[in-house]
């Protein structure tokens, strides 16, 4: 029985196929079901060279919006005929420009014009718009967005359009360079290291520099649902060369290296984040000039470093010089310590907040995926999972208990969410219980297994987040399977219940902590709370009964 998941994104609302079978009142981890392409996929087919010739004079110009404008009526004629006509959508280095057009803070969070500003929006409209209409295999997203590493001029392939007399083969689009420093040197593509660069680098700005957030999540958003399409839309034997696995291991730099992907996805603003996914242009969080200050810094000649990619005032107008008294990169924010004796903070604060979070679950996803079905181009399921607890286990009760709940859980697949919370229930439960199965969870085995235990240790935290997996698992179980409501089951909850908050003596110290009193009672809050959520479930799975 398949369950279907919608998510809803900016250009449209693809259908996920979940499918987990649920037998005999259990449910297990499957295989991924293969999702069909978008019926709605519309040929695609090349802009012709005239009009390709126009769009690069209006790029090369600077005139991205004119372009941009173009590009979206091509791509969009034709939408509403029965027919299915042929969509045509621009070269995959247009593609690429247009992305870096999109997060670019000169046309973002430093636009000198409310028409720079417009056209960065147009692009990540017409980048969801191409992906929308023909899907990112006809779109060629894997030539149009492969990282170049920092240092490279130009993409490969890509020559000057410009030989004897300026003529180029129609047929040619590939080799027809566009001659502007955002779509080579400073591109995007060639800035990043790779993307697991500039997903650590989003995700640090989602915490601690949220006027670049805004923009980066909009390209993140964008580019993780042409990653879950472009996986969705191959048969099992093509998913080895679907981009999020280009990305996992690219051709010509190895195994980039699982645990380096994980921080990235759980970059947090720290300081030992901010120093290893560092920011993709120089002084990207800058932000632009006051009036009364604009005076004073025209006087003041602008600094080039070629080496470092900065290149003051050269791509921008006089109009665009930096605000000298804002730091590039300030770690100050209040929602990276929270008050430990404040109980149930908004625990989305620590990871940039719920879009963020989201975006953190969807790439999980999508790696779980990959280690399920192609453990040998990444690692495999068992081991992933092991990686994912050195992140999930150490994170505050509020930011651990949000990650592992149903609402966040819902972007992977129902016996991935189980396998997920039963791994780290694991690492927190008692020697004396016994091991669970992974690869399948029924009634018996929750009141076996997993509802009467305490933690392993004495910790009020560990028996807090062990609650919280109890919780989470019966939820899961109750949603897909049922729970059937018996003494047994109620006499196992009251047990576990019990026996953690017995066991729970004392708040382990936090790193930055005066002393190790302060915040026992908001853990004993959550500890206590999970117990009466447990006792909720179980009233619903009652309820049923009559």
């Amino acid at each position: 029985m398949a369950n279907a998941l919608a998510i809803d994104r900016m250009t449209r609302s693809p259908i996920f196929h979940t499918g987990p079978e649920i037998q005999d009142g259990s449910f297990s981890s499957g295989v991924a079901t293969p999702r069909t392409p978008h019926p709605q996929y519309r040929p695609a087919k090349t802009v012709p060279y005239e009009l390709r010739e126009h769009c690069l004079i209006y790029f090369e110009e600077g005139l991205y919006w004119q372009a941009l404008n173009l590009l979206f009526s091509l791509t969009i004629a034709g939408g509403s005929t029965p027919s299915m006509k042929p969509a045509f959508v621009p070269p995959p280095h247009h593609l690429a420009l247009i992305s870096t057009l999109s997060v670019h803070p000169a046309l973002t969070t430093r636009a000198k014009t409310t028409e720079m500003l417009e056209a960065a929006n147009l692009a990540i409209k017409y980048l969801g718009v191409v992906n929308r209409i023909v899907g990112p295999m006809s779109a060629n997203v894997q030539d149009a967005f492969f990282f170049l590493g920092p240092g490279t001029t130009s993409r490969r392939g890509v020559i000057s359009r410009r030989t004897t007399g300026g003529n180029v083969s129609p047929d040619k689009a590939e080799f027809e360079i566009i001659d502007i420093e955002l779509a080579n040197i400073n591109s995007l593509w060639a800035r990043a290291e790779d993307f697991w660069h500039v997903v650590g680098w989003a995700f640090n700005c989602s915490v601690v520099h949220k006027k670049r957030w805004e923009r980066w999540r909009m390209w993140l958003e964008y580019m993780v649902g042409v990653l879950e399409d472009d996986w969705w839309m191959r048969t099992p034997g093509e998913q080895g060369d679907s981009l999020i696995v280009k990305y996992l291991n690219p051709e010509d730099q190895g195994n980039i290296g699982e645990k380096r992907i994980i921080r990235a996805i759980f970059a947090d603003g720290s300081p030992r984040s901010l120093a290893e996914f560092k920011e993709v242009w120089s002084n990207e969080t800058r932000e632009r000039k006051t009036n009364t200050d604009a005076e004073a810094a025209r006087k003041a000649p602008a600094k080039i470093n070629i080496e470092e990619a900065d290149y003051g005032d050269y791509l921008l107008s006089s109009e665009d010089e930096l605000e000298d008294n804002v730091p590039a990169l300030s770690v100050i924010n209040p929602n990276l310590n929270p008050d430990p004796t404040t109980p149930f903070t908004d625990g989305s604060l620590l990871l940039g907040g719920s879009a963020a979070l989201q975006l953190r679950l969807r790439l999980t996803a999508l790696l779980i995926l990959v280690a399920k079905e192609l453990p040998d181009r990444f690692i495999s399921y068992a081991n992933l999972f092991g990686v994912y607890i050195t992140h999930i286990r150490p994170l505050p009760l509020s930011t651990f208990s949000l990650v592992l709940s149903p609402p966040y859980l819902r972007f992977l697949q129902l016996g991935e969410q189980s396998d997920l919370v039963q791994y780290i229930a694991s690492s927190f439960i008692s020697t004396s219980a016994p091991r669970m199965n992974f690869d399948d969870i029924d009634q018996q085995l929750l009141e076996k297994c997993v509802l009467p235990w305490p933690a392993n240790t004495t910790s009020i935290d560990d028996n807090a987040k062990l609650g919280a997996c109890v919780e989470t698992l019966l939820r899961l179980f109750n949603n897909v399977a049922g729970l059937k409501w018996t003494d047994e089951l109620q006499h196992c909850a009251l047990m576990g219940i019990k026996a953690r908050e017995g066991n729970a003596t004392h708040r382990r110290k936090r790193k930055g902590e005066a002393g190790s009193g302060a915040g026992t009672e908001g853990d004993r809050a959550w500890l206590e709370a999970s117990g009466k959520r447990i006792l909720g479930v179980l009233q619903m799975a009652k309820d049923n009964l009559t």
